[in-house]
């Protein structure tokens, strides 16, 4: 489905009552920006446009909430309750026939399907399809932020637990998300990318041998730094009070956009993130100092086991 202003988009606006709309767009779709503005003042509204950085769902900019009436943020799901938000998800829609390509892949006739929010309405209908082939297919249950069916995130891996699968196939681009459903389920996952056709059966074994190098890397560090995000679905204050407790050489800080820039200039020598937690996984090299999951600090700090490695995630 192309990104327009439809007509269910523009009811729920005049639903609100608003006279001011902010537009919020994810990086890919900034472009869309003048378009949805012009369409919006041809029928009678004010429109602002985040210029900002918006990296997800549980990024919104609510200082431009704070000048206008509602705010629609663009191409993703809810990731909970917000008030004067609308979500505009952005689906793409897959073929169905090109999962054949799949079929030799599969080592197991019991498997579960998870996606991203792009193609996550058609996940009753690819689950249909692998059991037209002969295959028991189900897919773990929605989460407040994860609301559709099969729905995954960098940060929230529902979908993927307790089916009672033996194996996993994750439809979408990257294999990020197909990592982290590894790591949260310890079975086997398989990653179809819908674009490229590209198939690939998920080592996270490089990514474990990183991690463990920055835990060790950190080890030597005086002072630590427990970041807390300032963003709207990211804030995990009870988390890092929780690893402050447990030790005397960290500080919290409070911040709105980690970059290399801004720990830099913060200086300490080792970095423990409770906002995103993609930035410590997929960022990593471009940090200056180790830059730790929640997880990862409980085993510097010995009161988690390696062999207890769990990825991090935002569950509620």
């Amino acid at each position: 489905m192309s990104l327009t202003l439809n007509s269910d988009l523009l009811e729920k606006i005049k639903e609100s009552g608003a006279k001011t709309v902010a537009l919020q767009f994810p990086e890919g779709l900034k472009r869309k920006a003048f378009l949805f503005s012009e369409q919006l003042k041809k029928e009678g509204y004010r429109v602002f446009i985040s210029g900002n950085p918006c990296w997800g769902a549980c990024d919104l900019d609510l200082e431009i909430l704070g000048r206008a009436d509602i705010l629609v943020h663009f191409g993703h799901a809810p990731v909970g309750d917000f008030d004067r938000v609308i979500y505009e998800p952005y689906f793409q829609k897959i073929e169905i026939r090109t999962l054949e390509k799949v079929l030799p892949h599969l080592s197991s006739g019991n498997i579960s399907i998870v996606t991203t929010v792009q193609h996550a309405p058609q996940t009753d209908e690819i689950i249909e399809f692998f059991r037209s082939k002969g295959y028991s297919c189900t897919t773990g249950k929605t989460s407040e932020r994860t609301p559709y069916r099969g729905q995954v995130l960098g940060c929230t891996y529902s979908a993927a637990k307790n089916t009672g699968a033996d194996e996993i196939l994750y439809i979408g681009t990257g294999v990020f998300h197909a990592i982290g459903v590894k790591l949260a389920t310890g079975i086997k996952v398989t990653a179809f990318d819908p674009v490229t056709g590209e198939i690939q059966v998920i080592d996270e074994s490089k990514m474990l041998r990183i991690r463990f190098a920055k835990i060790e890397k950190a080890r030597s560090a005086e002072k630590t730094a427990i970041l807390v995000s300032t963003k709207s679905g990211q804030i995990r204050e009870e988390l890092a009070e929780r690893l402050l407790s447990l030790s005397k050489k960290a500080d919290i800080v409070y911040i709105k956009e980690i970059t290399p820039d801004a720990l830099l200039n913060l200086g300490y020598e080792a970095y423990v993130n409770t906002a995103c937690p993609r930035l410590a996984y997929d960022d990593n090299v471009r940090f200056p100092a180790p830059l730790l999951s929640p997880e990862e600090y409980e085993i510097l700090l010995g009161v988690r086991e390696w062999e207890d490695y769990e990825i991090d995630e935002i569950v509620r």
